[in-house]
Parts: structure tokens; C-alpha cells; sequence
């Protein structure tokens, strides 16, 4: 029995001797099992919903979660001062928390949300950019480094403007 139970794998040999690996963590002057949240689970499903439960939370929390997600979505906009990179964390923080909850947009559509979203100062920028270019063939990335290269020369434009009016 040993030799054909060590020819599938020689893990399992040795957890019948030695009996399965338990990680654990000391706290204080105790050694727990890490994993208590599934340890009284009787089979791998139940250790399943049991995590998914925990991390994603219940059906009605998912759904709680997209509906305020969405809503954030939808009333997203540049904030006054801020960069296109913030602008970019945040908006693909929310995106990509709606996706992990099952709720995805189309590219066009994120391309589009950015575009509308963007301060007074970026509209000759989204005027050549939806002009010059078909939408459903951008990137999401390619948006935001276009946007990026704008603000660096508005920067450059503003501080120019700054020098000329010392002199």
C-alpha cells in the first residue's frame, strides 16, 4: 500500500503518517490554525462558500455594493486641481471593483465616461480626440497617456506664461 500510495505522491505517504499540515500562526504565547474561519467545514464546497462569503460578501452585500458602485460610476467627474493620473486611479479603482462583482462596461463606454468627465480645460483635447480617432478602437490606457501628454503641455504652456509675466 505505502509504495503505490508514494508512486501517485510522496506528499501523501508522509500526511498519513504525519497527518495533514495545519498552518498556524502564534499569537501571544498560543499557536492557533491559521485558516479558523474554515476549519470546522466538513468538505472543500463548504470551505468555498464559506471564503467566497467572507471576501465577496452575500448576495444581497454584492448587490448593495454594485448599486453604490454604479452610482459613483455614474456621477464620476475630474475633480477641481486634480491630475490626469489621480483621475486615473480613481476612476479604474471603480471600474475595477464593479468588474470583480460581475458588473462590466464596454471599452466604448469607459472611453466615453472619461471623455464627458474630463474639466473645462481638456475639451479642445476630447473635441480631437473623438474627431480624429474611432472611439471603439482606443484603449483605455492610450486615452489616459493622450490625456497625460495634454496636461504636461498645459503645464509647460501655464508656466511659460508664468516666466513671461515676471519679466
Amino acid at each position: 500500500m505505502q509504495i503505490l500510495i508514494e508512486a501517485i505522491d510522496l506528499n501523501i505517504w508522509e500526511a498519513i503518517e504525519i497527518g495533514p499540515f495545519i498552518p498556524t500562526m502564534i499569537v501571544g504565547n498560543a499557536t492557533i490554525e491559521k485558516y479558523v474561519r474554515v476549519s470546522n467545514c466538513k468538505n472543500a464546497k463548504e470551505m468555498w462558500d464559506t471564503l467566497q462569503v467572507t471576501h465577496e460578501g452575500t448576495t444581497n452585500v454584492k448587490r448593495f455594493r454594485i448599486k453604490t458602485l454604479t452610482h459613483e460610476y455614474e456621477l464620476f467627474r475630474m475633480n477641481q486641481n486634480e491630475t490626469i493620473q489621480d483621475m486615473q486611479k480613481r476612476f479604474t479603482h471603480i471600474v475595477n471593483h464593479l468588474a470583480s462583482l460581475g458588473k462590466i462596461f464596454p471599452n466604448k463606454d469607459l472611453i466615453n465616461k472619461v471623455l464627458r468627465c474630463l474639466s473645462r480645460q481638456f475639451q479642445p483635447k476630447v473635441i480631437v480626440i473623438a474627431e480624429s480617432r474611432d472611439l471603439t478602437d482606443l484603449c483605455l490606457a492610450t486615452l489616459f497617456g493622450k490625456l497625460q501628454e495634454h496636461e504636461i503641455e498645459l503645464m509647460r504652456l501655464n508656466q511659460h506664461e508664468e516666466e513671461r509675466n515676471w519679466t
